[in-house]
């Protein structure tokens, strides 16, 4: 991707992130980037926090899951043009600092999904939802017939062509996963992942993400499109033929 010509945004998603979204947003706009946060139905003092700080502020009404807010950014970044944009959460857990290496891995593989995979630092994860990350990143990998690092990570870069499949018609932390799968299988869309550290210590509040309910409905969709492409056994080869692309590019 070339930077210079190619209009690129961050895109922030967020609910009740009081304690962590100045930060997380400040970081973002010192990149020199438009900011979008979308504010997914707040009710504390989130909102009032990012309307303070030289950013776009789209808020929902009421709450649509992280799915919703993801949708309502990128339909954004439709109209306004933007080539690409670079997702992440509002919780503290993704820095802007990382940015940079992912804008240079997509330079290195124009068209490309860039995931921020959290691969450095990994025993600053808990144990059960470590385990759960590597069954979704078999399975899913298996539906994209392709191998990718961290299918569960937020933090990632979409070129504009992703950005087209905002209709998907799937909700909440399914959202995620549907856009590489598709992204994958219907528009022939390599992913690449840039390391990144774990962090799951600090500030951030409890996760959205629901081990039980969430992980279920991702396996239940993932399940389905690996059946719907066919040829099963076929895709899980391909997903199990190489090791995923890592593009390690140092911190500068």
């Amino acid at each position: 991707m070339n930077q210079t010509t190619t209009r690129v945004c961050i895109l922030i998603p967020c609910l009740n992130e009081e304690k962590a979204i100045r930060g997380v947003v400040e970081s973002a706009v010192a990149l020199g980037l438009p900011v979008i946060v979308v504010d997914d139905g707040s009710d504390d003092r989130t909102p009032d926090i990012v309307s303070e700080l030289p950013v776009t502020l789209l808020r929902h009404a009421s709450r649509q899951g992280k799915g919703g807010a993801l949708r309502t950014g990128f339909r954004h970044a439709l109209a306004e043009g933007y080539d690409a944009v670079l997702t992440m959460d509002g919780d503290g857990q993704h820095q802007a600092s990382d940015i940079p290496r992912m804008l240079a891995a997509s330079a290195r593989h124009p068209g490309a999904i860039v995931v921020g995979a959290r691969l450095l630092d990994r025993d600053q994860q808990p144990k059960g939802r470590r385990r759960a990350n590597a069954v979704a990143d078999w399975g899913i990998s298996c539906a994209c017939a392709q191998p990718i690092a961290d299918t569960q990570s937020g933090q990632r870069l979409y070129p504009r062509a992703a950005l087209a499949l905002v209709d998907l018609p799937v909700e909440h932390f399914v959202f995620e996963a549907a856009l590489l799968i598709s992204a994958s299988r219907e528009l022939g869309m390599e992913v690449v992942s840039v390391p990144i550290p774990s962090r799951y210590q600090g500030e951030f509040r409890l996760s959205h993400f629901s081990p039980v309910r969430d992980v279920t409905r991702i396996t239940v969709y993932t399940v389905g499109r690996a059946f719907h492409y066919g040829n099963v056994m076929a895709s899980y080869r391909r997903s199990r033929a190489r090791p995923p692309t890592i593009v390690d590019i140092p911190q500068t």
